[in-house]
């Protein structure tokens, strides 16, 4: 016997944001009690074309009620959207994360004490993922919200009071400097190894791949790996007249900090002149300001278009336990 559709309504959300008429985040709440994750499947199927655009548009979409509580049952879920999968271990991605299933893993392994700054994933990579799922299996007793930004919404409100700054992101791009450990540190939240990101097992082997994606590097005495990427662009336009502040600025800037990195040395433009200070704490300032923090319900799942919005993670107690899956460019 088939399944019974599932009724879904778009729903609101405490805090919710507004941009252009539409609501940030967009919320689809089931309200079929029962429903079968069979039913949810085909409903994604049929639906797909429409929350993918509604991503692209809104910039996230909250799932909220579904029959969703494994890795397994959102490894299903995701299946349904047939995006293709960008694997953990094929990413640049700079943090410790565990594999659960083949498309899920969990979010970042870094410690509940530890900000990770708002960043559009793996912006600072010359690879990275067009949207993102992330999935609530457990909130945090306290905090631990995934905060969410704009970042069209911030490239405008940037060219407005930062008109200079904006044009050379633009026009110059930004490097990256990251120092790697020899092994996976998990007390940083951005501790992943050289070997891990560069999938090597040797000097030699992390060398050729570095030479390939336009790196430089050097070796450190104590085993680490100094690396900086090629130029990287700091603006994408993701539609006609649609552009977004894409990069990690403002993670690399004030948050890339363990006991081998410095922020102030992580980041410059693409010429090598250094970013001011003062803008760079305006422009986190102003990000905040436009931030929405996802209240973590068990069994959320988030869908966020990678190009529009940036995401990070608050501080938190008790066990949370936020997973993550990556969608390849192509989709």
């Amino acid at each position: 016997m088939a399944d019974v559709p599932i009724e879904v309504v778009v729903a609101p959300v405490e805090g919710q944001q507004s941009f252009g008429g539409e609501p940030f985040p967009l919320v689809q709440e089931c309200r079929s009690d029962g429903a079968s994750l069979e039913s949810v499947e085909e409903w994604v199927r049929q639906s797909r074309a429409t929350l993918d655009r509604q991503a692209l548009v809104n910039g996230t979409v909250v799932f909220r009620g579904f029959p969703i509580s494994t890795d397994q049952e959102l490894d299903r879920f995701i299946r349904a959207f047939d995006y293709p999968n960008f694997p953990y271990e094929e990413s640049l991605s700079n943090a410790v994360r565990v594999n659960r299933t083949e498309r899920v893993f969990t979010a970042n392994e870094a410690p509940s004490d530890v900000t990770i700054c708002l960043h559009h994933e793996m912006a600072q990579t010359p690879v990275y993922p067009s949207r993102l799922f992330f999935f609530c299996e457990q909130p945090a007793e306290q905090g631990g919200a995934t905060p969410l930004c704009r970042s069209d919404i911030l490239f405008e409100r940037l060219k407005e009071d930062f008109p200079e700054f904006v044009a050379d992101c633009e026009t110059k791009g930004l490097l990256y400097t990251n120092i790697m450990p020899a092994e996976n540190d998990p007390t940083s939240g951005m501790g992943r190894s050289w070997q891990s990101t560069f999938r090597a097992e040797t000097r030699e082997s992390a060398e050729e791949r570095l030479q390939t994606l336009g790196y430089s590097w050097e070796w450190l005495a104590d085993g680490c790996l100094r690396s900086t990427t090629p130029t990287l662009q700091a603006v994408m336009e993701i539609e006609p007249g649609r552009k977004t502040f894409f990069n990690q600025l403002i993670a690399a800037f004030h948050g890339w900090k363990d006991s081998r990195n410095d922020p102030t040395k992580a980041v410059t433009f693409g010429d090598g002149s250094v970013l001011n200070p003062e803008t760079m704490d305006r422009v986190a300032a102003i990000a905040e300001e436009l931030t929405f923090d996802v209240p973590w319900q068990k069994g959320d799942v988030a869908l966020v278009d990678n190009r529009v919005v940036m995401h990070g993670r608050r501080t938190f107690t008790g066990a949370r336990k936020v997973l993550a899956s990556l969608v390849a460019m192509d989709a």
